[in-house]
């Protein structure tokens, strides 16, 4: 399950792995959650016989204009496109209902370019990032490049998780289990496309999450197999990532979320 909060605060979204579908409900003023204002089914699968027999609807993000709501759907290879109403906490799917990535790719993973102006998805079972440029006005996306998250030379099991750009925007962050890394990408300041920098080990097993600190000065990996949160330093020139000794121990994290500090 993954869970999405609107900008103004009154509307939760959710998305449901295992049933495949997304759902809407109110937050109130304390904070309670009301029932249901929407539930949509995902319908359909795709060509991987072991994990697209039906839909898996696997995160929810909201745009940065809070208008759209993006679905990565990994048992579809899409990623579905819903108009939000915070409001009335409504999705409706938008005149571009869903954009394909590639065939048994997986979408897990969503986030947005701080120019607003790209968006990249990470694929959970081929292993790769998928660049879109993004039109807010009318919430459609259109597919430019994919590249992958793993080095040439690579020939074991490896599976995505979790994806972040930058607050610069200069660099693209995803992480791998399997490999168990951080794959590393320079983002075009004019084009959005991007170009594989390098792979830093994450120091443990399975980075199922990761984080990023608001100044984007360091990085936090969720290793989920081997109990620990390993802190990573970011250089602001090359965005490349130093382990700086930080390990916290902690029982299977699975997702890591900052806060604001008083």
């Amino acid at each position: 399950m993954h869970l999405s909060v609107d900008a103004t605060g009154k509307c939760l979204l959710v998305a449901n792995y295992g049933g495949g579908s997304v759902a809407a409900f109110p937050i109130a003023s304390d904070g309670r959650l009301g029932e249901a204002s929407d539930f949509v089914q995902h319908q359909g699968s795709s060509i991987n016989p072991q994990r697209q027999m039906e839909p898996h609807a696997h995160s929810i993000m909201i745009d940065p204009g809070n208008r759209y709501a993006f679905a990565p759907d990994l048992g579809l290879d899409k990623v579905l496109i819903y108009q939000l109403d915070a409001e009335n906490g409504t999705l409706t799917p938008n005149t571009q209902p869903w954009v394909r990535v590639q065939p048994s790719a997986g979408p897990r993973h969503f986030d947005f370019h701080p120019n607003g102006q790209y968006a990249y998805v990470i694929n959970e079972i081929d292993s790769t990032f998928t660049a879109f440029r993004y039109d807010a006005s009318a919430g459609t996306l259109a597919e430019f490049q994919t590249v992958s998250t793993l080095p040439e030379d690579f020939d074991g099991t490896s599976h995505c998780a979790d994806i972040h750009v930058h607050p610069s925007g200069k660099f693209l962050y995803g992480s791998n289990r399997g490999h168990d890394s951080i794959a590393i990408c320079t983002i075009d300041s004019e084009t959005g496309m991007l170009s594989p920098i390098g792979y830093e080990s994450t120091q443990g097993q399975a980075p199922r999450n990761f984080g990023l600190n608001p100044e984007g000065t360091f990085l936090f990996a969720a290793n989920q197999q081997t109990d620990t949160v390993v802190t990573f330093a970011i250089d602001a020139e090359t965005g490349e990532l130093n382990a700086t000794g930080d390990v916290a121990e902690v029982p299977t994290p699975v997702c890591l979320k900052m806060l604001p500090c008083a």
